[in-house]
């Protein structure tokens, strides 16, 4: 059974295949609703244990993730359980890593990588991507992770 975000809720991105992937900084509170089935934090710390599945990607504030290749295997594994699950994505601000790691998604969705950052500034976070050195990770995720440019 499929159990994916409300569309209109803050902080959802909707990829062009219809899937749902929310977004989210950690310094503020959990929205109200429906709980995450899936999360993968962004943080260059261990993230707080959470009442729901979740994975963590090493990735300092301001900078890109320590492995680049298990970055994109965990980002490859939250758009395919976007599918079917509550997905959330989430740093400690929700707006660089996070906005990094949704055009990455969007790029696995079929985003070409070069109109990927302006994707999610569109549709999620006009502030989303905040570095240059972020924005070449997204151009050049499809190298990284094996994806379609």
């Amino acid at each position: 059974m499929t159990s994916t975000w409300d569309p209109a809720a803050d902080g959802v991105l909707r990829l062009p295949s219809g899937r749902l992937v929310r977004g989210r900084g950690l310094r503020y509170p959990l929205p109200d609703g429906p709980r995450p089935g899936f999360a993968l934090y962004l943080l260059g710390h261990r993230p707080p244990e959470v009442d729901w599945e979740s994975g963590w990607v090493r990735w300092p504030d301001f900078w890109l993730p320590s492995d680049r290749k298990a970055a994109a295997a965990a980002l490859r594994e939250a758009w395919e359980r976007a599918a079917e699950e509550r997905v959330e994505v989430a740093c400690n601000g929700g707006n660089g890593r996070t906005g990094t790691a949704l055009a990455c998604i969007a790029v696995l969705d079929g985003v070409p990588a070069a109109e990927a950052v302006g994707y999610v500034r569109e549709h999620y976070r006009a502030r989303a991507v905040e570095t240059p050195w972020q924005r070449r990770f997204v151009a050049r995720f499809p190298r990284i992770a094996g994806a379609p440019s």
